[in-house]
């Protein structure tokens, strides 16, 4: 592996962190206001899905091995053990049924909304869509009003939020488990799904989900965004390693590294602006878009500091991944991101991928609805 002037290996070590301006208006901004709400927040313990930070390693790979079962459960694969016993508790539990599950959406989705109402109807729930257009989240009424009144009347809450400000002012004021379906730093549900895919697509016969995945690494190959914090938040204290090339106008927050490193035992994570060095040996390459919902004024200068950011041929012969890596990006994907070559190539594992938000949804959904020994 080269390092250098081009490349930073990171270890665990102290950081500054920088804080983002919130985007609305919360209680946490207010202190007065938060002293007059405090008694709203709910005195019971409420386990919420926001980000894979609040989870423990045992905790995600237990997600992954219970998506996979699901997975297996739903296609009519064959079952291990583990698997049949998952069934016989589907088929002997209540599950979702008499329970709704909201979807509260400021944001388009496709793969999000379609796995989670997907995953409730198999659970034997209901699904609830608001969108922006339904309700008055964070305009007319503010999100501490929204979450008391709407987790009243549902069992759990999915969110697509803009600021991740705005999920965790939902789980503090809900009654109800909250899930964060993405927010501007956080992607949770994706990542499951991809380590999903990891799982399926690396696994030795019988070998645990923490045993098939440790030892990888992870290239990415774009901008700063939401996926790649999930991801230095997740994959170094799961075991991969992950390098990661972000244009030089693009830094990572310091915050975000600081998590990746945040003990010795976690694998250790190389920064590059350099698309080539960062896929040396890798297992897995991803991307994603360069241009998020929101930044569609920035889309003339993002690809110009793009540029040599694509994921083809060439970069592939330049940067010499494992010869059995994979390529995975989580859609919608466009052109200047990945060549067709590559994007419908043998290596591809792109659909796969998409297909797991269902499973993993599933799993999220499971533990914190139905299997209480999972919390």
């Amino acid at each position: 592996m080269l390092l250098g002037s081009a490349f930073s290996r990171y270890t665990p070590r102290s950081f500054g962190l920088k804080i983002s301006s919130k985007a609305w208006y919360t209680s946490t901004s207010n202190p007065l206001l938060a002293s007059l709400t405090a008694k709203l927040v709910p005195q019971n313990k409420v386990r919420h899905f926001l980000s894979l930070e609040d989870y423990s390693p045992a905790e995600i790979f237990a997600l992954v091995e219970k998506a996979s079962s699901l997975k297996k459960i739903c296609k009519n694969l064959p079952l291990a053990q583990k698997d049949l016993d998952l069934k016989h508790s589907l088929h002997t539990s209540p599950n979702l049924s008499g329970k709704t599950v909201a979807l509260m959406f400021t944001k388009r989705s496709t793969r999000t909304r379609i796995a989670t109402e997907s995953s409730v109807a198999f659970l034997g729930g209901s699904s609830m869509f608001l969108g922006s257009s339904d309700i008055q989240l964070g305009v007319n009424e503010s999100l501490l009003d929204s979450s008391i009144v709407i987790s009243s009347m549902v069992d759990a809450i999915m969110a697509r939020v803009n600021g991740h400000e705005d999920i965790e002012e939902l789980a503090k004021y809900s009654s109800v488990p909250v899930i964060n379906a993405l927010s501007d730093s956080s992607h949770p549900t994706q990542i499951l799904a991809d380590m999903l895919t990891l799982y399926e697509v690396f696994q030795k016969p019988a070998q645990s989900v923490q045993d098939a995945l440790k030892g990888l690494k992870a290239s990415w190959v774009g901008d700063s965004n939401n996926m790649l914090y999930e991801f230095l938040t997740a994959f170094p204290k799961c075991g991969i390693s992950l390098a990661a090339a972000t244009p030089q106008n693009y830094p990572i927050p310091q915050k975000y590294i600081q998590l990746a490193t945040s003990s010795p035992q976690n694998a250790p994570i190389y920064i590059t602006t350099s698309p080539a060095i960062a896929i040396s040996g890798a297992n897995v390459i991803i991307t994603d878009t360069w241009i998020s919902m929101g930044q569609e004024e920035e889309k003339k200068q993002r690809l110009l500091d793009f540029a040599g950011y694509q994921i083809n041929d060439s970069l592939i012969s330049a940067g010499n991944p494992h010869p059995d890596y994979i390529f995975m990006h989580c859609l919608p994907r466009k052109p200047d991101e990945v060549s067709d070559q590559i994007f419908y190539g043998d290596k591809s594992v792109v659909f796969q991928e998409a297909e797991n938000r269902k499973y993993t949804i599933m799993a999220v959904l499971h533990s914190l609805l139905v299997d209480s020994t999972d919390h």
